[in-house]
């Protein structure tokens, strides 16, 4: 285990450590005390918990114990995910980082990729899940009408000519977030080269369902069409940006519909990463959600 220093703006110091997890490396970081938070990080190229989190961490560390785990598949942690099944074993793993961990309930808060993580996980054993924060997460309604622009540009971006510091540009400032300027140089420049690790450009996490069982895959990612969400108990908060360019913003209603304890908070002018381009709205409101 290593210690860091906080961020310089925040206070609370973060320990990273890697935690095996059947026999597979998990990076996992930590801050804070109190019940467990789980970050969990969207599936966009070069994605990591700690970048991805890095305006939520500390907010959320004064009342919380803060779980931040790179995703199998990125980061420092474990590559390559099962296409037959993604979201369960993502789910399957994370759980086990929380065996792991000694934590037998915690909250978790999903953006995107993570979100249907999250929410698979509450499905399949919902007495480990406190509450659920859902954050534009994938998986829903996604095979009731074409991708959007925005979910074609992340899925090609490993297709065609390969994986380009440009392609990753165009994607996250025209598609991730409402005002692409407000993205600085270095982030996509630390992206990227997270994006081109030789084990990620073979083995890519997050790609279109291909071979024999892909329309079987691609009806298994549509978790409105799991029966099991109409009865779920765990309260859940849905967060979405109204100029989601990834996910659509349609979803929101569509899990407020079907979920029986669930609310949505929609905000204009934010795209598909609120935690970001939203932080004190986020940190604020998730904090008295989960506090409630």
């Amino acid at each position: 285990m290593t210690v860091t220093d906080a961020p310089a703006s925040g206070r609370y110091p973060q320990t990273e450590r890697t935690v095996p997890v059947a026999g597979k490396p998990i990076f996992v970081t930590e801050a804070g005390a109190g019940a467990a938070v789980v970050l969990l990080h969207g599936g966009g190229p070069g994605a990591s918990g700690v970048s991805n989190y890095s305006r939520n961490i500390d907010a959320l560390a004064q009342n919380f114990h803060v779980i931040v785990p790179d995703m199998p598949g990125y980061g420092r942690s474990v590559k390559g995910v099962d296409q037959a099944d993604p979201f369960g074993y993502l789910a399957t793993m994370i759980r086990g980082l929380l065996d792991e961990l000694g934590v037998d309930t915690a909250h978790l808060v999903g953006n995107s990729y993570g979100g249907s993580c999250a929410l698979r996980l509450a499905l399949d054993t919902p007495a480990r899940v406190g509450k659920l924060v859902l954050m534009g997460p994938g998986g829903i309604g996604t095979t009731r009408g074409a991708p959007t622009a925005g979910l074609n540009a992340l899925l090609s971006y490993y297709g065609g000519d390969g994986p380009s510091r440009a392609k990753l540009e165009a994607f996250i400032r025209t598609y991730l977030v409402y005002d692409g300027a407000s993205v600085p140089d270095e982030l996509i420049d630390l992206r990227y080269a997270a994006s081109i690790d030789p084990d990620v450009v073979a083995d890519p996490p997050l790609r279109r369902p291909s071979g024999p069982m892909a329309l079987r895959t691609l009806w298994r990612m549509d978790l409105t069409r799991d029966k099991r969400l109409k009865t779920l108990p765990t309260p859940t908060l849905v967060l979405w940006g109204r100029d989601d360019k990834v996910n659509k913003p349609a979803g929101g209603p569509m899990l407020l519909n079907l979920m029986p304890n669930a609310d949505l908070v929609m905000t204009s002018r934010t795209g598909h990463w609120m935690q970001w381009e939203r932080a004190e709205l986020f940190n604020r409101v998730v904090t008295e959600f989960l506090q409630s």
